[in-house]
């Protein structure tokens, strides 16, 4: 997991450094008319900074601090109402904020009519980033069934070993006893193994989506000189922020990393939608939202995030919640994760109407 966290933070940096660059102006269309004021733009700025940052490091240490309260702990019912909640909100940001961002992007009449005006690119792009995400899904937990499975049967060997240099008799009662009791532990130990390493990579490819379009609407805002534009977005992204760590938060707590990986997820997530906002205060001078490129890289990035969050809230998330036996079992549980579930995606679509 260590290579992992390095993969994850060296894309993130690359990331970080090239968006600002491909987003400069074009001025192939004419900017939008709205009220400039450069003072007044920056003080909203500023605010929002501190308050998604604020938000955002609430909302995701919320469920990973509620290991320590009985009541918020994985095994209970409660947990899965907020998951449900958490995955209503992912699925929403998916659908509602982030796929028409991208459409709106890629079908601009910023854009040259061939090839953007010939193939539905954003869905295409979508459709790859949930494919994708599905065999990055496919091949780690292939990856936990064989390296598991391998050292099990490699130790099973080791202990019949040694079994038979006991006596005929009691040899065969020994290794028959152990053989058994060694899969019984072995499989409990595969199965949990494999689960664990399951939830680690939908906790890093979900922070991968949403910092992806964190980083998005980070600099489109920066790069804004417009009072009104910015100030309803401040309280929109900070709600945002908040539901969207609380997500991101019950994902990491199932997956029990170590106290290191869950702070640098964390602090990814907190920071990401400021230093955004941050990079596009520097380059608003040469910002123009309205270019061929600007469009088109966001357009993209948008599209794979779209994909990326509407495949983890739907297969990862509420279909593993869902079909859980302990909620297969309990109406009340099932009635409480389905209301959740509409609370979450209804207030998060809700703030669709400001961002």
């Amino acid at each position: 997991m260590i290579t992992s966290h390095r993969l994850f933070i060296t894309f993130f940096c690359i990331l970080l450094i090239l968006l600002p660059n491909v987003v400069r102006g074009e001025c192939t269309c004419d900017p939008e008319d709205e009220d400039r004021d450069k003072t007044q733009a920056l003080k909203y700025k500023l605010a929002a900074i501190a308050s998604i940052l604020v938000a955002g490091a609430i909302g995701v240490l919320l469920p990973v601090l509620g290991k320590t309260i009985r009541a918020l702990s994985p095994e209970r019912n409660i947990f899965f109402l907020i998951k449900a909640f958490a995955a209503g909100v992912i699925l929403s940001t998916g659908f509602i904020h982030v796929l028409p961002d991208a459409f709106e992007n890629l079908t601009s009449p910023c854009l040259d009519e061939h090839p953007w005006g010939d193939f539905p690119f954003t869905g295409f792009a979508a459709m790859v980033a949930a494919i994708g995400t599905l065999m990055i899904d496919a091949f780690a937990t292939s990856y936990a069934t064989s390296y598991y499975r391998k050292s099990h049967f490699d130790k099973a060997e080791n202990n019949v070993s040694d079994g038979e240099n006991v006596g005929e008799h009691a040899g065969h009662v020994h290794v028959h006893t152990h053989a058994t009791d060694g899969h019984a532990h072995g499989f409990l130990e595969y199965s949990g193994e494999s689960e664990l390493l399951r939830h680690r990579v939908i906790s890093l490819v979900l922070e991968l989506g949403i910092l992806v379009h964190s980083v998005i609407i980070g600099i489109s805002l920066g790069a804004s000189e417009s009072p009104k534009t910015i100030k309803p977005l401040v309280a929109a992204l900070t709600f945002h922020q908040f539901f969207e760590g609380m997500g991101l938060g019950g994902c990491i707590t199932q997956a029990r990393f170590k106290s290191r990986g869950v702070a640098i997820l964390a602090l990814f997530f907190s920071l990401t939608t400021p230093v955004g906002i941050a990079i596009g205060i520097g380059i608003s001078s040469v910002y123009d939202e309205n270019s061929p490129t600007a469009l088109i890289v966001e357009g993209i990035f948008n599209a794979a995030a779209a994909g990326i969050l509407i495949y983890m809230s739907l297969v990862d998330l509420l279909a593993a919640d869902f079909m859980n036996p302990k909620m297969q079992t309990n109406k009340m549980l099932q009635f409480g994760a389905n209301v959740s579930l509409l609370l979450g995606a209804g207030c998060m679509s809700l703030l669709a109407k400001w961002a």
